[in-house]
């Protein structure tokens, strides 16, 4: 007889500590912000080649895009970066042809990669670098791919690493919540200009404070002391680019001793060559592969 009665009792005491609670949790003070660090241990490396690679056969032919994720059966690496520079274009049957190909080729996408600048004084710019973010996050989907390379940019002439950070997260916040809606990841790579620096790299991370924001980490492009800088990026690398020099003139960069720090950090990825080089990429890039294979292979766990 008293079932109803404690089942309404229950109920309404249940709503009173509901809400109770909901008052409670507005009233606590935000929590800052944290970093979205990967999970240390068993370091899973998976070799890779960026598009970027071959320009010199894809900028104007005779290789195209299709030509270049065959190339990944050929060289048996376990995916591709889809440099987007040479796409013929972003009509649906396009992408859905090139991502058609590549599985039934068994060639993941590890990603696709696009230019942008997000380091704009001007508010209308920054826009519209949003608005490019977001179309290619729409063409990133239909390719297949859950990971989209981006550029922080250049710092303005007179403007501070402060500055540049605060519009790079202003523009890249929005992307990465655009992106989320799709399971797209944004990766801002380290490319000169704002990302020069590891630190400033980690600040942006903090400030857009998303699950799906990355560093797409190019080995390469710390000016100064980057095994120190590699370092503090790799626990928020979401994807890497491989070449063997580093700075401006061209300094060897020690690969092995990279390696030993994916390892230790525990990253679990592709390392995607982005050949450079002065060698005809025909023969470069398969020695580079070659290389980032032996590696792998040496210090992967999986």
């Amino acid at each position: 007889m008293s079932t109803a009665f404690d089942r309404r009792d229950f109920l309404k005491t249940a709503g009173l500590a509901a809400a109770s609670l909901s008052v409670g949790a507005t009233a606590l003070p935000a929590r800052p912000p944290e970093l979205i660090k990967n999970s240390v241990g068993h370091p899973r490396l998976l070799s890779g080649c960026c598009a970027y690679s071959y320009r010199k056969y894809l900028q104007h032919g005779p290789m195209t895009m299709e030509d270049f994720i065959l190339t990944a059966v050929e060289q048996e690496i376990d995916g591709v970066d889809m440099t987007t520079y040479y796409f013929k274009s972003t009509e649906p049957s396009y992408l859905l042809g090139l991502r058609r190909l590549a599985f039934r080729n068994g060639v993941p996408f590890s990603g696709a990669a696009i230019g942008t600048n997000m380091c704009q004084p001007d508010p209308t710019k920054r826009a519209t670098e949003l608005e490019k973010i977001k179309q290619w996050v729409d063409s990133t989907e239909l390719l297949g791919a859950s990971h989209l390379r981006v550029f922080g940019g250049e710092i303005p002439k007179g403007a501070t690493d402060e500055q540049g950070i605060e519009w790079v997260a202003e523009t890249m916040k929005p992307a990465c919540d655009y992106a989320a809606a799709k399971g797209i990841t944004l990766g801002i790579e380290s490319h000169g200009g704002i990302t020069s620096k590891a630190a400033n790299i980690l600040e942006i991370l903090r400030r857009v404070d998303s699950p799906y924001a990355g560093c797409n980490l190019d080995i390469s492009n710390f000016p100064e002391d980057p095994y120190t800088q590699i370092e503090a990026c790799l626990p928020y690398a979401t994807h890497t680019h491989i070449r063997d020099f580093y700075g401006e003139p061209r300094k060897p960069l020690d690969l092995e001793q990279v390696w030993k720090l994916f390892a230790q950090g525990g990253y679990k990825g592709f390392t995607s060559a982005e050949y450079e080089g002065e060698e005809d990429p025909k023969t470069g890039v398969p020695k580079l592969l070659a290389r980032i294979k032996e590696l792998n292979k040496k210090y992967s766990t999986v």
